[in-house]
């Protein structure tokens, strides 16, 4: 089997390279393609899925929530794909990547050496997919991470089961239950 991943921007291309040799078996072989945005994203799902040939491919399509509502956010999303006839996992990031980096502070504290634990008990970090603005508030606590270099560093130090991101767990749940039986 072969997994597509069609994602919004290069900083999540970064992530997934860390974390997705921990989530999938080793048989499965894998792709990641970024977009510049969500426009570009949204207007390249169903030339890419339409287009693409190679047998027994599943796809998985990653975007941000930002400030959508993530239920039409991802009705906006399969009604695109199911115009190219083809099937996708897709998953929408709570607010935005930076949500994931909250649910396991261990991993960016090791990235920057700097220990961020204490901060998941706050009130304001409880709950990663609730911060308003998570890039942002990543940037106040860590003033020298990069979105591109950031992700690059966290990745392979995140904890696939432990990330208290709820996104998060669902992404990674969907990748692993598409791997096993098929779309979900």
């Amino acid at each position: 089997m072969n997994l597509v991943f069609l994602v919004e921007e290069r900083s999540m291309k970064e992530l997934l390279n860390g974390i997705l040799p921990k989530i999938l078996p080793k048989a499965i072989s894998f792709q990641i393609i970024p977009h510049n945005g969500k426009s570009d994203l949204q207007r390249s799902i169903s030339k890419k899925m339409a287009g693409w040939n190679v047998p027994d491919t599943k796809f998985v399509i990653l975007h941000d929530q930002d400030s959508a509502d993530c239920k039409e956010l991802k009705q906006k999303l399969r009604r695109i794909v199911e115009q190219t006839g083809k099937e996708a996992v897709i998953r929408i990031v709570c607010r935005e990547l930076e949500s994931w980096y909250f649910g396991d502070l261990r991993a960016v504290s090791l990235a920057y050496n700097e220990n961020l634990e204490p901060l998941a008990k706050r009130k304001k970090y409880r709950i990663p997919d609730e911060i308003g603005n998570p890039k942002e508030e990543l940037k106040k606590i860590i003033p020298v991470h990069q979105q591109i270099s950031g992700a690059r560093r966290i990745g392979p130090l995140m904890n696939i089961d432990a990330n208290t991101s709820e996104s998060f767990r669902q992404f990674v749940q969907g990748v692993r239950h598409l791997t096993k039986k098929g779309l979900t």
